[in-house]
């Protein structure tokens, strides 16, 4: 539901709230919020609130540490497990300098920009996402473990599935918050699980992404467990995935997505390092259904991009390569881009690659090329780039690479 400025002042007022986040990220899509009280709410949407951005990696320094926090009314959320007397709400933010010009850092803002970009260009991207996670023990004191949660396997049930109590009441904690889980199910590692979202606007997609992150963590902690959203958690173990799904309107002609999908396999080796920002992300790719090729094929799971088995306006491209370790904004900014650059340059989309890219022969293999094999070479790639300098503020870069 949308709500506006007059709505959210009123909502606040008649339904007993005693606490507003005003939630954003830092450049890696790590979660940050102020709080702030009712009374101060009018002065946040005429203003904005002040905080200290040096304190954030990236967002400044000391000598200029002032950036103002505005609230999204659109975004108004109840946070369900909070007390229903002296409730507490939700509003994403976005972030000014204290002119009242855009921080070049808030990717929530620059994710806005492509939206608006394409859609003056004729079209409307749409992405549904798909986070996996490992739910591990606790220690006696109360610290994670690399215990799993279970020891099922691929879409088992319970008592194998020890995750299907915690997964149901994630997904009732986020319908009551208005977000809509299309499918949930264990995975393939021991206590991993997978919960998926139908598809929606780019924002809503990266703000539900956000939100999801948020509520397993939750959830899972109030179970005496540790969600674990890195891309390989365990050594020898499937890592977890960030499934994009990906559509662009007009759906006709049909070409249009293949269109999208030759601009993605172009860019991707450029934007990989905001797709997969860590060490650790590059332990997955070429295993446990994990892409290491760059190559698209109809329904193959071994391929970087498919096109699942679908019709009409659910037909669609799964990009494979993303971890949850992505900031949503950027890695869907940066999609955007890339898509807009195939359909407007009509790319000719490369052959299909029908075949299992994990049992391939060592000599067919040599004719793919592969995404960066570790985050040094994901930066120099990018570094180079003048689609990532096109769409990627420097500053973003500089923080992204300079690790």
């Amino acid at each position: 539901m949308k709500y506006s400025k007059e709505e959210v002042l009123q909502y606040v007022r008649e339904e007993d709230v005693k606490f507003i986040h005003l939630a954003f990220c830092d450049v890696f899509g790590k979660q940050k919020n102020i709080s702030i009280m009712p009374e101060e709410l009018p002065r946040a949407f005429e203003y904005g609130i002040a905080f200290d951005a040096s304190a954030i990696a990236g967002f400044g320094d000391e000598t200029k540490c002032d950036l103002l926090l505005h609230p999204d009314p659109d975004t108004l959320m109840l946070l369900p497990w909070r007390p229903e007397h002296g409730k507490v709400v939700r509003m994403f933010a976005f972030i000014t300098y204290p002119d009242g010009s855009l921080f070049e850092c808030d990717t929530r803002s620059l994710l806005k920009k492509a939206m608006a970009d394409a859609q003056q260009a004729g079209y409307t991207f749409y992405f549904g996402a798909e986070q996996e996670f490992y739910l591990f023990g606790m220690d006696e004191k109360n610290k994670p473990t690399k215990t799993p949660h279970d020891e099922a396997g691929y879409m088992d049930i319970s008592p194998e599935d020890r995750g299907e109590n915690i997964r149901r009441e994630i997904c009732l904690t986020l319908e009551q918050m208005g977000i809509r889980p299309e499918s949930s199910h264990h995975e393939e590692g021991p206590g991993q699980n997978e919960i998926d979202f139908r598809y929606s606007d780019a924002l809503t997609a990266a703000d539900n992404a956000m939100t999801f992150q948020m509520i397993v963590k939750t959830v899972a902690r109030s179970n005496g467990l540790f969600a674990d959203f890195s891309a390989k958690p365990l050594e020898n173990k499937p890592g977890n995935g960030f499934h994009i799904n990906m559509s662009v309107k007009p759906f006709e002609p049909t070409e249009n997505l293949y269109y999208m999908i030759a601009g993605i396999l172009d860019k991707i080796e450029d934007m990989t390092v905001f797709l997969n920002p860590t060490e650790n992300s590059y332990k997955r790719f070429g295993q446990n259904k994990a892409p290491k090729y760059i190559a698209w094929s109809n329904e193959n799971r071994s391929q970087l991009v498919r096109i699942p088995a679908s019709v009409g306006e659910y037909r669609r491209a799964e990009l494979r390569s993303p971890d949850p370790t992505a900031n949503p904004y950027l890695a869907f900014t940066l999609l955007i881009y890339a898509g807009l650059y195939g359909l407007q340059n009509k790319l000719n989309l490369p052959e299909a690659s029908n075949i299992n890219l994990y049992k391939a022969e060592t000599e067919i293999l040599a004719n793919f090329k592969t995404l960066p094999e570790n985050l040094s070479s994901a930066c120099k790639i990018a570094s180079k780039s003048n689609f990532i300098k096109n769409y990627v503020p420097a500053a973003i870069l500089d923080i992204y690479c300079a690790k």
